[in-house]
């Protein structure tokens, strides 16, 4: 409900509306990215690479060790390619963030 309106507003728009404030695209590519990251880009990256935000058409990642930076750009084009069939719309880049130490 809102002051405008006094029906119910579902869930699913809610939702929809605050993924598109965050800049995170649609709620299905979200869904795809965060929901089934290791099924995608398999189980030996996802233990290394973790999905951090999803910026429009650019998905910002995080590796736990600079190698697998270098690594990630090796494999942008494979890993995007596989994001991209279950998204609602194409990502295009990735972003590799190294972890910081503490």
């Amino acid at each position: 409900m809102s002051a405008n309106n006094p029906e119910p507003t579902p869930i699913s728009s809610s939702i929809e509306k605050l993924l598109k404030s965050l800049r995170g695209g649609d709620r299905l590519t979200t869904v795809t990215v965060f929901g089934r990251w290791e099924e995608l880009v398999g189980e030996s990256v996802a233990s290394h690479v973790r999905p951090l935000k999803l910026d429009n058409a650019t998905l910002i990642v995080e590796v736990d060790e600079p190698m697998w930076a270098t690594q990630m750009k090796f494999l942008e084009a494979d890993v995007l390619k596989r994001l991209n069939e279950g998204a609602a719309r194409p990502i295009k880049t990735l972003e590799i963030r190294v972890k910081k130490r503490r």
